[in-house]
């Protein structure tokens, strides 16, 4: 086990806490490395869990071998997660109000408008609707993981993967501020599209 792993869950925690992106019950965040999988345990306040609070997981055998409390409920969504992708090594779900409402409402967020939207991710997929707790939640969801480091998951929020816990951290706190943008401009008037040519030099990047 790494006590560096356990810090930078505990690291990302409260950062997704200070911007809003978890509550004291919705959301989890986890780490492979090493042969382990480290993650929030179930039912705990994100911004004041302690590094012995953190269930440590051996990846082969799936044995709790570290943390007072069991592991969150989503442990399966992370764990499918890991074997899609084994480019990955930080897997983020989480319900922030803007991702979470495009997902109860199934809608996937794109915009032809606004660069930094069709740079950085394009599209943020909606997948339908899964159990949460279930290996459903990730079944129906497995194809677009396979192509997209930011889900959402319908009815029930979002799934980032990334590189690192980091990785994964920063696009679900871009995704979020994108989803405000996108919801107020539509508020404010009719949205204006870039031209054809920009949008494809920017889905080029």
């Amino acid at each position: 086990m790494e006590i560096k792993a356990i810090k930078e869950v505990l690291e990302v925690c409260r950062r997704l806490d200070q911007r809003n992106l978890v509550n004291a019950y919705e959301g989890n965040v986890s780490i492979k490395r090493g042969g382990y999988i480290y993650i929030t345990p179930t039912g705990k306040n994100k911004a004041f869990l302690t590094e012995e609070m953190i269930a440590v997981f051996e990846e082969d055998t799936m044995k709790q071998v570290g943390g007072l409390y069991p592991a969150s409920s989503e442990m399966l969504l992370h764990t499918n997660a890991y074997q899609t992708r084994p480019d990955v090594s930080g897997v983020i779900h989480c319900h922030p109000t803007m991702l979470t409402a495009y997902s109860l409402c199934n809608k996937s967020i794109e915009s032809k408008a606004y660069p930094e939207m069709i740079g950085n991710f394009k599209k943020i997929p909606c997948a339908p609707y899964g159990r949460p707790g279930t290996d459903e939640i990730f079944d129906v969801a497995r194809e677009y993981v396979k192509k997209n480091d930011i889900v959402l998951l319908g009815n029930h929020g979002v799934i980032t993967v990334g590189k690192d816990v980091y990785d994964a951290m920063n696009k679900v706190e871009a995704a979020e501020a994108i989803a405000k943008v996108l919801y107020y401009a539509e508020q404010v008037g009719k949205i204006v599209d870039l031209e054809d040519s920009e949008v494809e030099m920017f889905l080029a990047k």
